[in-house]
């Protein structure tokens, strides 16, 4: 009796390690089967996950700091941060407080003046430009001999700051100011939205950077290295209309028109030192019509000349004839 109580219990030990034993075996294989599937998903091509993440990011903006990017951290730009997964290929979607919070103003000025003298005063305005660290973008000059004016064009820009500094000392060269106008345009939204496009750029490219780290097909290579080329592309585009913003920004434009009117000048002060001195002129401007009047004719005056001396000869032989 007792050897077959034991028998029986030696029969369920052995009954429980089969079933446990095919238990582990069965958990094995489906352990294998889910490696298996991770290697295939792993082994994926890098432009289908590429797609896939570019997507993502159309979907869940990036908030990119006003400061550049290069301050920003990695952790921010890829890692976990977000709801990002453990190979930091998506974007961060945790607010960023704007650094840069300074207003971006684009000042802008035009003025129109008469002056008794405009070498004098284009040489004030010269003056007062190179002293706040400003430069002339145009320069031009033009004579009006109908009207008897004399007109300076000057399109300049100076700093910003030095402004209304430098407006201040062109309206005091001016004897009759005929138009003044400044114009103000506040350019921060614009600002603000060009640098985040440029750090959202660049932040891209990185993680396309890191993409063709991990890449080993050449299809794949060469998909990455296009898709970089565009966005290096677009980094630059940006990056001149950033430039070109903070130019106008930091550098003021100031249209500067000025003229004279010889005409009132010389009504205003007729006087007998003026009546003789352009007596004079004319006296000397009618010599010199009368010079060129004389070589116009030059060929008429040597035939006149010719037949006269020729007439003399002649007369001169009949009266000797006459005599013998």
């Amino acid at each position: 009796m007792f050897y077959k109580l034991k028998l029986l219990i030696m029969k369920s030990y052995l009954i429980s390690f089969a079933l446990l034993s095919l238990l582990l075996s069965s958990c094995g294989r489906t352990k294998t089967k889910n490696e298996l599937k991770d290697s295939v998903l792993d082994l994926a091509s890098p432009a289908v996950k590429l797609d896939k993440e570019v997507l993502e990011k159309n979907t869940a903006p990036v908030a990119v700091e006003l400061a550049e990017p290069n301050s920003i951290s990695s952790d921010e730009a890829y890692g976990n941060v977000g709801g990002g997964n453990d190979k930091g290929y998506r974007y961060t979607n945790a607010p960023h407080v704007v650094t840069d919070t300074s207003k971006k103003i684009v000042k802008d000025g035009t003025i129109a003046f008469e002056t008794n003298n405009v070498a004098i005063a284009r040489k004030k305005i010269l003056l007062s430009v190179k002293k706040y660290g400003g430069y002339v973008d145009e320069d031009d000059q033009s004579t009006n001999s109908d009207e008897n004016r004399k007109e300076y064009n000057l399109k300049i820009r100076i700093p910003a700051k030095y402004f209304d500094f430098v407006l201040d000392s062109v309206s005091a060269s001016a004897d009759k100011i005929d138009t003044k106008s400044i114009s103000i345009t506040d350019v921060t939204t614009r600002y603000i939205d060009i640098k985040t496009r440029l750090g959202n750029k660049k932040l891209l490219e990185n993680r396309y950077l890191e993409l063709l780290k991990k890449a080993s097909r050449i299809t794949d290579l060469l998909e990455i290295e296009n898709k970089l080329t565009e966005i290096r592309s677009d980094i630059e585009s940006t990056q001149g209309q950033l430039n070109y913003l903070n130019k106008q920004v930091s550098y003021s434009s100031l249209d500067i028109t000025f003229y004279t009117r010889h005409v009132e000048k010389a009504d205003k002060g007729v006087g007998i030192g003026y009546k003789f001195k352009m007596a004079l002129v004319n006296g000397w401007i009618q010599l010199q019509n009368i010079f060129f009047t004389i070589i116009t004719l030059w060929p008429f005056i040597v035939i006149g000349v010719a037949a006269i001396w020729l007439f003399k000869v002649w007369r001169k032989r009949r009266k000797l004839k006459q005599a013998q």
